[in-house]
C-alpha cells in the first residue's frame, strides 16, 4: 500500500473527492457533498484557519494503483496548546473495510502530528467549524443528512475503538415537527409567560437589516456561547462574513431574536436545509447547478430546516426566554397555512452540555442522530479525561 500527499496535485485532489463516491454508492441516503465545499476546506484563500493553522491530506492507494482510503490532518496553533496535552486533529477520514489500510492512515496523521509538536489528535473532526463535517456517525443512517453534516460507515467505530481513540465527547441531532410536536407542557407555559410580558419582544431577522442582525448575533453569541470548550469569542468581521454567507438561504420567518427592551438577550438560528437541493447536484456547483439551485429553491421543496445554534445570554437564563425562543418560530408555522417547512433537525447538541440536552428533549423532538468526537493520546500511559462539562 503506498500513501500519496495530495498537495496540488488535479488528479489526486479529484481520487479524494471521488472515493466516498464509490464507498457510499449503495447507500440510499447519503447525499454527496459539494466539491467545493471539501475543496475549499485546504484552500488557504478560502479557509481562514490557515491564518493560524496547517493542513495536510494524503490519500492510500493499494498495489493496483487504486484508491482504497483518505484522511486529512491539521493544526490550529491558537487552540492546540490550549489543552492539557498539545492537540491536532485528523478528518475526511474514508476506507474500505480493512483494518490494516486503517491502521496506516490513522499512523500517518499520528507520525505528522507528533513530528509537529503535538500529543493528541482528535477526530474526525474539521480543519474549521465544528457545525461542519465533525465527528463520526454512530446513529442514524435511516434519515438523509443536513448539509455539512457527517455521513461515515458504521464500520469505522470498529477501526477507531480498536485503535485506541477515546470518546472525548458525543453530539446530537434532535428531530421535531414543527407544527405538531407534542412540547412539553411546562415549556409552553414558559414561553406564554414571556410572551405575555412587555418587557420583552421577538423579531425575525429581516434580510434589509443584516448588518443590525449579525451585531446582535455576535452580542448574544459571545456572552452565552463563547464559555463553550473550545468555542472563542466572534469578532465584528467574523459576524458579518457570517451572515452574508446565510444571506441567499435566509428564510425571514426561521431565524428569530429575543430583546428586553431593546436589549438583544437570545437568538435560535434556523435555515433551511440545502441538502435537500444538493443531492441533486451531484456534488458540482457551477453555473448550471447554481440556477438549479435558485429554481428549486423558489419551486419550494425544501421540506425540513435545520436549527444551527441557541443562545441565551446567562442573566436571561432559566427565566422562560429559552422556552419563548425556541417556539416562536414553531407559532409561525403554525400561523402561516402556506409555510412549506415540516420538520427540524437541531444540530449539533454536545453530551457536554446536559442542561441543553434536557431542554431540547422537552420540546418534542426524537434524537435520531448521534455522533463521537475521539481524542487520541500519543502516550498510551497518560490518563484520559473526557471533554469537562458545561453549566
Amino acid at each position: 500500500m503506498t500513501i500519496l500527499e495530495v498537495a496540488n496535485h488535479k488528479h489526486l485532489q479529484q481520487e479524494f473527492l471521488l472515493l466516498p463516491v464509490r464507498l457510499y454508492e449503495q447507500d440510499n441516503n447519503w447525499i454527496r457533498p459539494l466539491d467545493q465545499d471539501i475543496e475549499n476546506t485546504f484552500n488557504p484563500d478560502k479557509n481562514k484557519y490557515f491564518k493560524h493553522g496547517e493542513a495536510i491530506r494524503w490519500i492510500l492507494q493499494d498495489e493496483k494503483g487504486k484508491t482504497i482510503g483518505r484522511v486529512a490532518t491539521f493544526i490550529n496553533h491558537e487552540t492546540a496548546n490550549k489543552e492539557e496535552q498539545p492537540t491536532g486533529g485528523m478528518g475526511f477520514f474514508e476506507c474500505i473495510e480493512d483494518e490494516a489500510s486503517a491502521f496506516l492512515l490513522f499512523d500517518t496523521c499520528k507520525n505528522w502530528l507528533a513530528s509537529k509538536g503535538m500529543e493528541a489528535m482528535d477526530g474526525p473532526i474539521n480543519f474549521g467549524e465544528r457545525d461542519s463535517f465533525w465527528g463520526l456517525m454512530t446513529k442514524g443512517w435511516e434519515y438523509e443528512p443536513t448539509y455539512k453534516m457527517p455521513w461515515t460507515k458504521p464500520y469505522y467505530i470498529q477501526f477507531f475503538d480498536k485503535y485506541g481513540f477515546k470518546d472525548y465527547f458525543q453530539q446530537y441531532v434532535y428531530v421535531s415537527p414543527i407544527r405538531a410536536a407534542a412540547v412539553n407542557k411546562s415549556v409552553e407555559e414558559k414561553a406564554k409567560r414571556i410572551y405575555e410580558n412587555p418587557e420583552y419582544s421577538f423579531r425575525h431577522i429581516e434580510k434589509s437589516k443584516l448588518a443590525k442582525y449579525g451585531e446582535d448575533f455576535r452580542t448574544i453569541f459571545n456572552e452565552g456561547w463563547a464559555k463553550f470548550p473550545g468555542v472563542k469569542a466572534m469578532t465584528e468581521e467574523q459576524a458579518s462574513n457570517l451572515v452574508k454567507q446565510m444571506k441567499p438561504i435566509i428564510d425571514e420567518e426561521l431565524t428569530w431574536f429575543a430583546y428586553a427592551g431593546e436589549r438583544p438577550i437570545a437568538f435560535f438560528i434556523v435555515i433551511p436545509d440545502i441538502n435537500q437541493i444538493v443531492k441533486h447536484l451531484n456534488g458540482k456547483f457551477g453555473v448550471w447547478e447554481k440556477a438549479k439551485f435558485m429554481l428549486l429553491l423558489m419551486r419550494g421543496v425544501i421540506t425540513r430546516t435545520c436549527g444551527v445554534i441557541f443562545g441565551v445570554v446567562p442573566d436571561y437564563q432559566g427565566k422562560g426566554v429559552e422556552s419563548a425562543i425556541a417556539l416562536r418560530f414553531r407559532q409561525a408555522g403554525r400561523d402561516n397555512p402556506h409555510y412549506q417547512y415540516e420538520t427540524i433537525d437541531m444540530n449539533w447538541v454536545g453530551d457536554f452540555n446536559p442542561k441543553m440536552n434536557r431542554f431540547v428533549s422537552q420540546l418534542g423532538t426524537t434524537r435520531d442522530k448521534e455522533f463521537i468526537t475521539y481524542r487520541y493520546l500519543f502516550d498510551r500511559t497518560k490518563e484520559f479525561k473526557r471533554c469537562p462539562r458545561v453549566g
